[in-house]
């Protein structure tokens, strides 16, 4: 897309996930597995972005002991070297809801839109064959940090799980970089949570 001054306009990262739900919602056939297949199931990059985002809808709280149960089935895979993502039969059926998938797009269109100006294929070592299972398996911590439901730290590693995921997408290994270490400080977050509560509850108890 190009504007009239004649620069280059990236795509929006939003349009191919809004679009595919909306056409298979219409033909009936919108689930987890048909979404990610259409959008290239082959790649865990828009694995990870569709699964991140399922973790923000508005659902109620320890949902995230559900909804992230795929990010933790497809970063292990990757950590495992697994050359593609597969999906188990139930969570491939999984329906989904396409009004909160929309207004979930839409709610981190702040960040899409930053990381739009900025995304370029660049230190692409990253996503060597090499380094896919260590960084899956960095992904993989981040992924049970989300899974545990504790309070107030649910959003910050569905967030920089969804920044790697775009990275990897777009083969940007400089964004994928800082959502790595957005990841790091989230996992550390969730870990000082766990340690104030378990001191909490050992107080409480003697």
């Amino acid at each position: 897309m190009q504007r009239n001054d004649g620069e280059i306009r990236r795509p929006s990262l939003s349009l191919p996930i809004l679009r595919t739900a909306r056409r298979q919602h219409r033909a009936g056939t919108l689930t987890l597995g048909s979404l990610l297949s259409a959008l290239g199931e082959a790649s865990f990059g828009w694995a990870i972005v569709v699964f991140s985002l399922l973790t923000l809808l508005p659902l109620p709280p320890g949902s995230s002991l559900i909804t992230a149960l795929p990010l933790l089935v497809t970063t292990a895979q990757m950590m495992l070297g697994y050359p593609h993502v597969k999906l188990p039969g139930r969570l491939a059926r999984l329906r989904i809801d396409p009004l909160k998938l929309r207004r979930t797009v839409l709610r981190l269109r702040p960040v899409t839109r930053r990381l739009e100006r900025i995304l370029v294929p660049r230190y692409k070592t990253l996503f060597s064959r090499r380094n896919e299972r260590p960084l899956g398996l960095f992904m993989f911590v981040i992924a049970f940090a989300l899974f545990l439901p504790v309070p107030l730290s649910g959003w910050f590693p569905a967030i920089s799980l969804f920044i790697i995921g775009v990275g990897i997408v777009e083969k940007d290994g400089l964004v994928s970089s800082v959502g790595l270490v957005l990841g790091a400080a989230s996992v550390l977050l969730t870990a000082t949570i766990l340690t104030s509560l378990a001191a909490g509850a050992d107080a409480l108890i003697h």
